[in-house]
C-alpha cells in the first residue's frame, strides 16, 4: 500500500514533457486483463462497460469514473488506489501492478484523450508473430457438400471449394454452411479471446458478401435457416445470434448457455434451431422470437455436435462423453418435453465429426479414438468400422449418392471412403444362442457316492445322466472340491442343482461346470452400451425395489444391468426424483439372470446396462468394458432353495464336461454334505387363485389376481379363462399373465339389481404351451360370487374428451387406444356416498393389469390420489416404445371399502398404422 501511495504522489509532478500514455496501446490492455472481463456490453456490472472509450466516459451506476487531467477527482484512480470503495479489482481478484497504476493516473493526467479510432477494446489481440512449417498441410478442420456434389473443405484462413480457394478468412474455419439455393457459402471463424467473424460468399463468383461481427471469441457453429433468409452462429462467447442474411443486420440474440456453444443446427422446418453446447446441454430455440423451448440435460460432457434427422422426427448431439444421444422431436416451436428415445456410447474418446445421410437412415461418427463408424438410424445398430485412421479425422461428410464418405484429418489428408455397409453385424433381437434344445425322454436318475480324490481334472469320478450324487466337502490336505465327470450333446438343457442347506448341511454349495481342462465355460458376453452407479444408497441382496442410478432417464425397461457379477432386469422406472427403478420379477426377492447370484452392493457401485453378444458377433468398441459370464452358480438366482445352488447348463458342442462342487467361502468339514442332482430341464408352471373375502358390492366392483410360481425357466405367457357369470355379474375374461410376469388382475362387478346366485364359484382354467405343446390346466374356484350392499364409494373412469365423456358399461367395456412411445390422458371420478376420506387410488400399480411397459404416468410418489373435498382428476397412461400390439382388461383400485374398483376397461396396444 506504501509503494502505491508513492506512485500516486510522484504522479502528481509528471510534466507535459514525459511520454504520452496512448489508450489502445497502453490503457486498454490494462483494462482488457482486469476489468471487461465482468465491465463489457454483455455484463453490464455496475451499469458500467469499459469496452470503448466512449462507454468508459459515460460511467455506470456509481457516476462518471474519471475526470480528464484530474486524478484527484477521479473515482477509477481512487478504486484502483484503494482510495475509495468499491475497491477494483476487488481484493479477492488478481491486482494491477505498481507500474499499471502509474500508466493510468498519467493518463488521466495527459487529459485522458481519446483514440483517433474508438473501437472495442476486445478487437485487438497482441499475439507472437510464428512462421508456418514448410510444405506441411494445414489441417482439415470442417467439411461440408454442396448440393450439386462438390467438396467444401475448410482450413486455416481458407476454404476449397472444387477448383476455388477462399481466403481473406478471420482465423481457423470452424464450421462451413452453403444455403439450400446452393449460391451463399458463410464460414464460422475469429480469433480465440478476441472475436468470433462469420463471412459469407457468393459461390458462383466468389465475390465477399458479408464479414459479420459481433461476437467476442471465436465462432464454431454456423447454420442456414432453409429458406436461406437467415443465419445462425453461435462461438466461445456463449452467444447464439441470428442475422438477415440479404443486410448482415442482427436480428436475435439468443443467451442461456452457461458454456461455450459449438454446434447449431436449423430444424426442416426452419421453426427451431438447435445449440449444442460446452455445459453439457442441448437447447432448443425459436427461431422467429428466440425463445428457449427446451433443454436437454441428460449429456455428461460437453456437447460439440448436434442434428436434426431429414424427416423431422430426431434431434441428434454428440461430444465429450463418447456417446451420441437421440431425442424425439415432438415440441415443434412450442415449449414442450422432447423425450431422449436412444443413447448409445459409440467411441472410446471424444466424438469429433457427425454427419447424416440425406435419407435420414444413415449416421457416420469420427472421433479422437481415430475411428470412423456408420451406424443405422434411427436405432443406432452398427453397420461398419473403417479402420485405424493415420491421425483424427475432424470432419466428415456423405457423398451426395450416400454410397461413400469424405473425411478430413487433422494431418490435413482428405480421403473418399467408399462405404460397405454390414446390416447384419449388430441387431439388438439376436438370439443369444442358435442351439436347438432336444427334447428328453424321462429316464432314472442314477444314484452315485463320490469317490475321493476327485479335485482334478485327470480325478474326476465319472458319472452317466440324470444322476444324484452324495457327498462331502472335506479333506485333511487341501481344502476340498469335487470332480463329476460327464457326457452332454449340444442343444440338451440339463439342470444342476444341490439339496445341502435345505437339509441342515453347514455348506454353502457352489456349482461350476468346465470343460475338460478345468476352465470355465463361457456362457454368455455382456457388452456395456451404458454406465452408470448406485446413487443414495447401497442394496442388499434381496430387494428388488429403489434401485437409484445415475442418469436413470438414459434406461429402458427390460433393459440388463450389471452390478459387480450380478445381473438384474428393470421392470418398472423410478416414480419421481426420491425413488428408483424396480427390478424383476417387481416384487419380492429380486432376480440374477444368467443364474448370477443376487449380491450387497455399496453407494457407489459402478453399473452398466449390457446387451448379449452372440457368438461370432463383432464387439463395439465404445470404451466401455465387456463381461464374460460362465456358467457357475452360488446360491439359486431366485432365492428358493437358499444359500443352495441351481444352474442350468446347455451344451455348446458334444462332448464331455466337468461339474465342481464346491464350498464358496472354502470352508469344510465331516458334516458338510450334499446332495447333487444333474436332471433334465422341466419348465413348468402353477396358478394360484387369490380371491376377495366377502362379495361384490352393488352397482361396483372387486379385484382378484392370479400368481404363477415358474419352474425351471418357463417364461412364456399364461391365458386364464373365467367361466360364465351368472345373470348380474361380468366378469373381465380372458385374463393373460404375460411373459416373464408373476401375477395377473381382474375384476368382477355386479348390477345394482343382482341377485345372489345359486351357485357363488367360477372355474378358471388356465392354458400354455410348453415345449410347443399346448397344456390346459384347471386352476381352481373363483368364489364369494355373491352382491353386498351398495358401497359408501363409487370409482368411474371416463374419457377425457370435452363435451361428453364416454364411461361405457359392465357388459360392455370403455375402450382405451395407445401407441407405443404415446401417451393419452383419462378422468377418474368418484361418488361419494357417506366417504368423505382421501382416496389412494394406487402408487406405481395404479393402472391394475395394464400390460407390461404401460404405466400411469407423472403421479409421483404420493400416486394416483383424490384428496379430501374433491371428486375427480385428470391421469395420464405412457406406453414405452418398445410394447407389442395387445389387448388387456384393466381397472382402478380404491383402498377404501375393502378395495372398491372403478368400471371395467380395455387398453388395446396398436402400432399407429394399425391404430385406425
Amino acid at each position: 500500500m506504501k509503494i502505491l501511495y508513492t506512485v500516486f504522489l510522484t504522479s502528481l509532478t509528471i510534466t507535459l514533457f514525459g511520454e504520452t500514455v496512448d489508450f489502445h496501446r497502453d490503457v486498454a490492455p490494462i483494462l482488457r486483463q482486469y476489468c471487461v472481463g465482468c465491465h463489457n456490453n454483455d455484463d453490464l456490472e455496475g451499469e458500467l462497460s469499459v469496452e470503448t472509450f466512449k462507454l468508459l466516459m459515460k460511467g455506470g451506476e456509481n457516476g462518471i469514473p474519471i475526470k480528464a487531467g484530474d486524478q484527484l477527482e477521479s473515482l477509477l484512480a481512487k478504486v484502483i488506489t484503494k482510495k475509495a470503495k468499491p475497491y477494483m479489482p476487488p481484493r479477492q481478484e488478481p491486482q494491477l501492478s505498481a507500474s499499471q497504476i502509474d500508466t493510468i493516473l498519467r493518463w488521466i493526467d495527459q487529459g485522458a484523450k481519446p483514440p483517433k479510432r474508438d473501437q472495442s477494446i476486445l478487437a485487438n489481440l497482441t499475439v507472437p508473430a510464428i512462421s508456418p512449417a514448410d510444405k506441411l498441410l494445414s489441417p482439415v478442420t470442417s467439411m461440408t457438400i454442396s448440393n450439386n456434389g462438390k467438396l467444401v473443405i475448410g482450413r486455416y484462413e481458407k476454404i476449397q471449394f472444387g477448383d476455388k480457394t477462399f481466403t481473406d478468412i478471420s482465423g481457423k474455419v470452424n464450421a462451413i454452411t452453403i444455403s439450400n439455393d446452393n449460391k451463399i457459402l458463410a464460414v464460422a471463424g475469429g480469433t480465440p479471446g478476441l472475436n468470433g467473424v462469420a463471412t459469407l460468399f457468393n459461390l458462383e463468383n466468389g465475390k465477399k458478401l458479408h464479414v459479420l461481427t459481433g461476437h467476442h471469441d471465436a465462432l464454431y457453429g454456423i447454420a442456414f435457416s432453409p429458406d436461406g433468409s437467415q443465419l445462425a452462429t453461435a462461438g466461445y462467447d456463449r452467444i447464439i445470434k441470428i442475422w438477415n442474411t440479404a443486410s448482415g443486420e442482427i436480428l436475435r440474440t439468443l443467451k442461456g448457455h452457461n458454456g461455450a456453444v459449438f454446434g447449431i443446427a436449423f430444424s426442416p422446418d426452419g421453426s427451431v434451431l438447435a445449440s449444442a453446447g460446452g455445459d453439457s446441454s442441448v437447447k432448443l430455440w425459436n427461431s422467429e422470437n428466440g425463445q428457449r423451448l427446451d433443454t436437454f440435460g441428460q449429456p455428461s460432457g460437453e456437447q460439440f455436435l448436434t442434428a436434426f434427422t431429414p424427416d423431422s422426427r430426431f434431434i441428434l448431439a454428440a461430444g465429450a462423453d463418447k456417446q451420441v444421444r437421440l431425442w424425439r422431436w415432438v415440441s415443434g416451436d412450442e415449449i414442450g418435453i422432447n423425450p431422449l428415445v436412444q443413447m448409445r456410447f459409440v467411441h472410446e474418446d471424444e466424438i469429433t465429426g457427425l454427419a447424416i445421410d440425406a435419407s435420414g437412415k444413415l449416421l457416420a461418427t469420427a472421433s479422437a479414438d481415430r475411428t470412423v463408424k456408420v451406424w443405422a438410424l434411427p436405432r443406432l445398430e452398427l453397420l461398419q468400422t473403417i479402420g485405424y485412421q493415420v491421425d483424427v479425422v475432424s470432419a466428415l461428410a456423405f457423398s451426395k449418392d450416400d454410397q461413400a464418405l469424405h473425411v478430413g484429418r487433422m494431418d490435413g489428408s482428405v480421403e473418399k471412403i467408399d462405404l460397405s455397409l454390414d446390416y447384419r453385424s449388430y441387431s439388438s433381437t439376436k438370439t443369444i444362442s442358435k442351439i436347438q434344445p432336444i427334447e428328453f425322454t424321462e429316464v432314472k436318475p442314477v444314484e452315485f457316492t463320490e469317490v475321493e480324490p476327485n479335485d482334478l481334472p485327470i480325478e474326476a469320478n465319472r458319472i452317466t445322466l440324470p444322476t444324484v450324487v452324495t457327498g462331502i466337502i472335506n479333506s485333511e490336505k487341501d481344502i476340498d472340491s469335487d470332480l463329476f465327470r460327464f457326457k452332454a450333446i449340444a442343444g440338451e438343457e440339463w439342470v444342476l442343482e444341490t439339496n445341502a442347506a435345505q437339509s441342515k448341511s453347514p455348506i454353502d454349495t457352489k456349482i461350476e461346470v468346465l470343460d475338460t481342462k478345468g476352465n470355465p465355460i463361457e456362457r454368455v458376453r455382456l457388452k456395456a452400451v451404458r454406465e452408470s452407479w448406485l446413487t443414495f444408497r447401497g442394496k442388499d441382496s434381496n430387494t428388488s425395489n429403489d434401485f437409484r442410478l445415475f442418469k436413470w432417464e438414459e434406461m429402458k425397461l427390460n433393459q440388463l444391468l450389471y452390478l459387480n457379477g450380478e445381473i438384474v432386469k428393470l421392470w418398472l422406472y423410478p416414480r419421481g426424483p426420491d425413488s428408483g427403478y424396480i427390478v424383476y420379477p417387481g416384487s419380492g426377492n429380486r432376480h440374477g439372470y444368467f443364474d448370477t447370484t443376487p449380491l450387497a452392493h455399496p453407494l457407489g457401485q459402478p453399473a452398466y446396462i449390457v446387451e448379449p453378444l452372440a457368438k461370432g458377433d463383432p464387439e463395439i468398441s465404445n470404451g466401455l468394458p465387456t463381461f464374460p459370464v460362465y456358467y457357475q452358480n452360488d446360491d439359486e438366482s431366485q432365492r428358493r432353495l437358499g444359500r443352495d445352488s441351481k444352474l442350468t447348463f446347455t451344451p455348446p458342442t458334444d462332448g464331455e464336461y466337468l461339474a465342481r462342487i464346491s464350498d464358496v467361502r472354502g470352508f469344510q468339514g465331516k458334516n458338510f454334505k450334499y446332495k447333487f442332482t444333474i436332471r433334465a430341464r422341466q419348465p413348468d408352471f402353477k396358478v394360484s387363485i387369490n380371491n376377495f373375502s366377502d362379495g361384490i358390492p352393488k352397482g361396483s366392483g372387486r379385484e382378484f389376481s392370479f400368481s404363477v410360481d415358474r419352474k425351471d425357466n418357463f417364461n412364456g405367457p399364461i391365458r386364464l379363462d373365467i367361466s360364465a357369470p351368472p345373470a348380474g355379474f361380468h366378469v373381465s375374461s380372458p385374463i393373460i399373465i404375460e411373459t416373464e410376469q408373476k401375477q395377473a388382475f381382474g375384476s368382477i362387478h355386479a348390477d345394482s339389481d343382482a341377485a345372489t346366485p345359486k351357485n357363488d364359484f367360477l372355474m378358471v382354467t388356465a392354458t400354455a404351451t410348453l415345449r410347443g405343446k399346448k397344456i390346459i390346466r384347471e386352476v381352481g374356484k373363483l368364489n364369494n360370487i355373491k352382491p353386498l350392499n351398495k358401497p359408501k364409494l363409487l370409482v368411474q373412469v371416463t374419457s377425457n374428451i370435452s363435451g361428453g365423456a364416454e364411461t361405457g358399461t359392465f357388459s360392455d367395456p370403455l375402450k382405451f387406444t395407445i401407441s407405443p412411445g404415446e401417451t393419452i390422458s383419462a378422468r377418474v371420478k368418484v361418488e361419494r356416498n357417506g366417504f368423505n376420506g382421501r382416496i389412494q387410488l394406487g402408487s406405481h400399480d395404479a393402472g391394475r393389469n395394464l400390460p407390461h411397459g404401460v404405466y400411469v404416468d407423472n403421479i409421483g410418489l404420493s400416486g394416483l390420489l383424490i384428496v379430501e373435498g374433491q371428486t375427480e382428476r385428470e391421469f395420464f397412461i405412457t406406453a414405452d416404445n418398445w410394447v407389442p400390439e395387445s389387448r388387456n382388461h384393466f381397472h382402478i383400485k380404491a383402498s377404501a371399502e375393502k378395495g372398491i374398483v372403478s368400471n371395467p376397461l380395455i387398453i388395446q396396444v396398436r402400432n399407429k398404422k394399425n391404430k385406425n
